[in-house]
């Protein structure tokens, strides 16, 4: 990725190219729902300081699957907004069979 990329659209498409390990997308797909049951408990609960825990949480399972499996950088650190949206957008387009954890069966 040497230009800036300049739309969202564009992004997604990026993201996927490096999202392509089905382990990875596993564990992103991990990290997302620990994501949604860790703020949802301290929603109830009223977390407090542990909500410090929500991105260490969303991003550690994500940044394993991209050091041990994709063998790549994430593009968080020069995209935070449109990466953590594709996050979400990834998960909940598995959780509708839109894509699968096999990127080699996206529909």
């Amino acid at each position: 990725m040497k230009e800036r990329i300049t739309s969202y659209r564009e992004f997604y498409k990026f993201y996927l190219t490096e999202h392509r390990n089905k382990t990875s997308r596993i564990l992103h797909f991990t990290g997302t729902f620990l994501v949604f049951v860790l703020a949802a408990a301290f929603i109830i609960g009223k977390g407090g300081w542990r909500w410090l825990l929500v991105p260490v949480v969303g991003y550690g399972f994500a940044w394993m699957g991209h050091a041990f499996f994709e063998k790549n950088k994430p593009a968080t650190f020069k995209y935070p907004l449109w990466s953590l949206l594709s996050d979400f957008k990834l998960f909940f387009e598995i959780i509708l069979g839109k894509r699968s954890f096999d990127s080699r069966k996206d529909g």
